[in-house]
Formats: C-alpha cells, structure tokens, sequence
C-alpha cells in the first residue's frame, strides 16, 4: 500500500530546514549545504552521481532509504528553482542537469501552468497548479504502489503536514545552527497531529529521527 513519505529531509538544531536568501549561487539558502554534510559524504550520494568511494554506515544506509522505494516525487515551486512568477521560459529545468537524481514522475507545485519536462533517467516534470491534494492523487496513480515521497522544502512539507496527509517522516538534524531561514516546526504540534517518535539513531554528523502514526 502507498505510504506518503518525507525522508533525508535535513534540520538544523534550530529548527531551520533551509537557509535564508535561496539563489540560483545558494539552492538550499545561505549556509544551507552545512545542513547535508551527513548525506555529502556517504556512499550512496556518491554513487547517485557516477563516482566511487564514500562512507558506509548509518548515515549511508538512512540517505540510500531517503530515495528508495519511491515510485513518485511532489516538490514545491521552490525545490524546483529560483524562478519566480510566470514561467518567462522553458529554458529552466532544474537543479540537476540532464538527469535529476528521481528517475520517477516527479510533480511540481506551481500557480502558474506548464508544459511536462522528460529528462534524462526517467524523471519526468509535471507541473500541478490545482493544489497539493490534486498533486498528491496524480502521485499516488504514477506510482504504482510504491511510496510517494514529500521532496520539500519546507513550505511544502509544512502543508502537507498541516493537511494530515504524511505516513512518516525522517528528520536529519545536523548540529549547525543556521539563527535563520525556513522554520520547520514553528506553529505545528506534531503530537496533536498524531505523531511519535518510532526510530533515532546518532552519528558523528546527525540525529536521524523518524516519525510515523
């Protein structure tokens, strides 16, 4: 049966799950990268871009069941890429080049229509306009039967949160303290949503926790 997941999404110890001021020079906001060192330097991340080497490990094997088993992807406007209002062209494809890292359907939340993008690996765009409920429901069909990850950011799992609709969450607090940016938590009581803590596990470089109902 489809899960709806968050998984690999990484927190500061402030509660912070992105920086301030994204660009297209900071995708994930000022200092935003220091909160992926865990995932940077694993196995699996080096394997998703061709390379070898990498750490073995609890972080390894959380990062490699952050994109396993997933059969679509929702993103927000924002995870997409730093362009704003109105598509002024098809020129921007995302963050990844010719062959994003999803290798699924992928659904993009956005106000503003577009055309689907087929990429390279078998990740292809779809732009949804209608809302993060009619964005789920395509998700789910594409899918198959495997899980529909949540890909964030912040804004976008905050809705989905709000709306009831996630199975399960893993959390990956880095220890930084970023002082500013996306707030994760702020105004969401995850008990009274009917979440607990059903796995946590340390490392030198994270706290990976997982919630689940």
């Amino acid at each position: 049966m489809t899960k709806v997941r968050v998984a690999g999404f990484s927190v500061s110890l402030d509660g912070f799950g992105a920086g301030p001021e994204q660009s297209l020079e900071n995708p994930l906001g000022r200092r935003g990268q220091e909160l992926f060192t865990w995932f940077f330097g694993t196995r699996f991340f080096q394997t998703m871009f061709g390379k070898s080497g990498g750490a073995e490990g609890v972080d390894d094997d959380y990062g490699r069941r952050s994109m396993e088993g997933f059969g679509a992807f929702i993103l927000g406007r924002n995870m997409f890429g730093p362009v704003r209002g109105p598509w002024p062209d098809e020129n921007w494809k995302g963050w990844w080049g010719d062959n994003p890292p999803y290798h699924a359907p992928t659904f993009v939340l956005t106000h503003h229509p577009r055309d689907p993008i087929e990429m390279e690996g078998g990740t292809t765009f779809i732009f949804v306009t209608e809302g993060i409920e009619a964005a789920l429901e395509q998700a789910k069909r594409a899918a198959k039967g495997r899980d529909v990850k949540i890909g964030g950011g912040v804004a976008t799992v905050r809705q989905y949160l709000r709306a009831g609709l996630i199975d399960e969450l893993h959390f990956a607090f880095s220890p930084v303290l970023l002082g500013q940016g996306e707030a994760m938590f702020a105004g969401i009581d995850l008990p009274a949503l009917g979440y607990r803590v059903t796995e946590h596990r340390a490392t030198e470089l994270a706290t990976h926790v997982v919630l689940g109902r």
